[in-house]
């Protein structure tokens, strides 16, 4: 099955308190799966990596066969997708473990967006800075 995943990091600072938003869709463009969660102190560039971890984290308990990772970060896509070097250190062994945990034999793809686009991820991780780690249910509606 084919799943859309959109994926944001936001880092008040840089670095700063960070957090990340994924939202998961199905190929009938209903929600399958969301989450919002803190991740400490890191830069911006280390919360997006971050959130597109947690998105395949996510995903992977739907059995894709095929996903597409889509964020507004364009070097986080241009980086994952292999059309630019990765030089900082952090962000290369982050990298890693995002290939390393792409869910076996999903074809996978990272693809820039609009940050209009990307509105719900972003959202998402926004709320996850704004309340505590005891707040831990996003609300619906």
């Amino acid at each position: 099955m084919r799943y859309r995943v959109h994926c944001d990091g936001a880092s008040r600072g840089n670095p700063g308190e960070s957090a990340a938003g994924v939202v998961i869709y199905d190929p009938y463009g209903t929600i399958a799966g969301r989450i919002a969660v803190r991740l400490g102190i890191l830069t911006n560039n280390q919360a997006e990596y971050r959130a597109v971890l947690a998105g395949i984290q996510l995903v992977e308990q739907l059995n894709p066969t095929e996903v597409e990772f889509r964020l507004d970060s364009q070097l986080t896509v241009r980086q994952l997708a292999g059309e630019w070097k990765i030089k900082n250190g952090v962000l290369r062994e982050l990298s890693l473990q995002i290939h390393k945990a792409e869910p076996p034999g999903a074809t996978v793809r990272y693809i820039h967006v609009n940050r209009s686009e990307n509105s719900q991820a972003d959202l998402l991780a926004n709320w996850a800075l704004d309340h505590t780690s005891s707040e831990n249910v996003f609300p619906i509606g």
